[in-house]
């Protein structure tokens, strides 16, 4: 495991990542968060991050090493396409048992790698480490190497165990796997002056495919995509790309970063949701490949190409716009879909009402500004209840999130659309906004919403008007009893990784006149675990002058208890 502590301290002290560049040298190395305990990797582990970044590698054989429900929870998790092999929707693992725990697991992972090979002959295996082999010591990156040189074909060790982080750690140590054993190691075909890499995008529902003719059009090659629809040979050979792309920088800044110092290719980050942001991303592609030799008409041709589809989009759009123009939304998901979706909600008329930044970052935090003005609604972390809400009480028509949310939204009768991995509908490029703006209008006004939300005849009261009575006695009963309505903040669980109390928190704030998440989270435990509830650490010192006692009622407090 020191292997894996130092690559871990190494990814943490990232350079490319604009949080980092505000800290100190000692603020890098610790980390942006600290590492989980067994079973403590709550919103998903370091392995299940290292999974979902690789798998869409489509001709590779991806092997858990580990139990069988290692391999079982993340098998499939993505709706990503593949044009060509389907190798990497076979599921492969080791199902280490009892037996291996007490005498190790090395000889099952090199009889399993073996017959990987001899039946399916694939360009390469990866070998993810999860948590069991990982502490009782089983030694991945050894048995990888000699099977690889037994077999002659490459063999990368993943090592990502769950414990040792959340799933956006384990998109970095997937990157850092790929950058140690796979970009460089073989070179392409040919190159030319337009070859560029796109990074962070997975291919979701085929999105890929609605950016590529455009590219194709103008002469540009996408030597690999890291990693949707990518094929092993793509990558291996990746380091001769002339410019590169990040589409989710939360996920891989460290292969975008480090493949520009080790092979001099630039990167920017952008979108290719709505008009706009796909427009400027052609530009800015170009851009760099002109920089890079490529010919200087090629930006003409992509204006040429930018006027024709835009043309197209908007007069696709146009019907629509009249139906959504002044439709709120609320917008539960996000990293880069936090800021890159609400550019193209914006473009059909529709008003956002939040968006949740519970997984952005810091530059995802300004762009939405930039987008939402400096007041927007920025949701670390909505409870159902309050997404319930806001939907009952019409602060939003319609609710885009992951699936897990969608049955809050149904509750509410109101309409929901799965923006998030798990979806059947591809929503980026032009034609991607055209069909996002379609599935909106869809969802909208589709007749059944006027049918469900009409009170059975037999009912007196619905069991929404029993759930707001009760909510309106409650908070009636708080605002009645100042006592009572502290003792229910003081009780609200913050940090549920650890367990950590609201009372607790405050407690430590007034006592060691804490100023900082960070130092809260030292002194708390709060926000060691999957890292979540730092932005409600924030609030709670943002809102301190409302719940901290005056000096008379401290003094008041202390004479009680004496």
């Amino acid at each position: 495991m020191s292997s894996v502590s130092s690559k871990i301290q190494d990814v943490f002290n990232e350079p490319g990542c604009g949080k980092n560049q505000g800290k100190s040298e000692k603020e890098r190395k610790k980390g942006c968060t600290k590492q989980l305990q067994p079973g403590g990797a709550a919103g998903g582990c370091a392995f299940d991050g290292a999974k979902i970044a690789l798998q869409p590698i489509t001709d590779v054989a991806h092997l858990v090493h580990g139990p069988i429900a290692c391999e079982g929870n993340s098998w499939d998790n993505r709706g990503s396409k593949s044009s060509g092999s389907n190798l990497w929707r076979t599921g492969f693992t080791t199902d280490i048992n009892e037996t291996d725990v007490v005498f190790g697991g090395e000889k099952r992972l090199y009889k399993s790698i073996k017959e990987i090979i001899e039946k399916y002959d694939p360009p390469a295996v990866f070998v993810y480490q999860t948590c069991v082999p990982a502490m009782i010591g089983d030694d991945i990156d050894a048995v990888c190497k000699a099977a690889s040189k037994k077999f002659g074909k490459p063999v990368v060790p993943v090592n990502s165990p769950g414990f040792v982080g959340p799933k956006n750690l384990g998109n970095k140590l997937a990157g850092e796997a790929i950058l140690d054993h796979v970009i460089g190691t073989e070179e392409p075909e040919y190159t030319t002056p337009y070859d560029i890499n796109i990074i962070g995008e997975y291919n979701l529902s085929g999105e890929l495919w609605q950016v590529k003719p455009l590219l194709d059009e103008l002469g540009i090659r996408i030597l690999a995509c890291i990693s949707g629809d990518a094929k092993y040979h793509d990558i291996a050979s990746s380091h001769r790309a002339r410019a590169a792309m990040m589409v989710c920088s939360k996920s891989m800044i460290n292969i975008a970063r480090k493949m520009e110092e080790r092979f001099e290719i630039p990167f920017f980050e952008g979108s290719f949701y709505g008009i706009g942001d796909t427009s400027d991303a052609l530009r800015e592609i170009s851009r760099l490949l002109i920089e890079r030799g490529a010919p200087a008409e090629l930006m003409e041709r992509t204006e040429a190409v930018i006027a024709r589809e835009e043309a197209r989009a908007w007069a696709a759009i146009e019907p629509y716009k009249k139906r959504l123009t002044g439709k709120k939304v609320l917008l539960i998901t996000g990293g880069v879909k936090s800021w890159s979706v609400v550019a193209a909600l914006q473009e059909a008329g529709m008003e956002l009402v939040g968006t949740s930044v519970k997984k952005s970052t810091k530059e995802d935090k300004e762009r939405i500004k930039e987008l939402m003005g400096q007041d927007a609604h920025m949701i670390d972390d909505m409870s159902p209840r309050e997404m319930y809400k806001m939907l009952k009480d019409a602060k939003a028509d319609i609710m885009l999130s992951g699936g897990r949310s969608q049955f809050v939204a149904l509750k509410a009768k109101m309409p929901w659309l799965d923006i998030n991995q798990e979806r059947h509908h591809a929503y980026m490029g032009y034609v991607g906004m055209v069909e996002l703006v379609k599935e909106i209008d869809k969802a909208l006004y589709n007749p059944v919403w006027e049918q469900v939300r009409k009170r059975a005849p037999w009912e007196e009261k619905t069991w929404e008007e029993v759930a707001d009575a009760a909510i309106a006695e409650e908070a009636a009963a708080l605002a009645a009893n100042p006592e009572l309505a502290r003792e229910k903040r003081r009780s609200t669980p913050v940090c549920k990784c650890k367990s950590v109390l609201r009372g607790t928190i405050e407690d430590a704030i007034v006592e060691h006149a804490l100023s900082t998440a960070e130092a809260v989270s030292e002194k708390t435990q709060a926000g060691t675990g999957c890292g979540s509830c730092m932005g409600k650490l924030e609030k709670i010192l943002e809102t301190m002058d409302h719940w901290h006692p005056s000096p008379s009622e401290n003094k008041s407090q202390a004479q009680q208890a004496a």
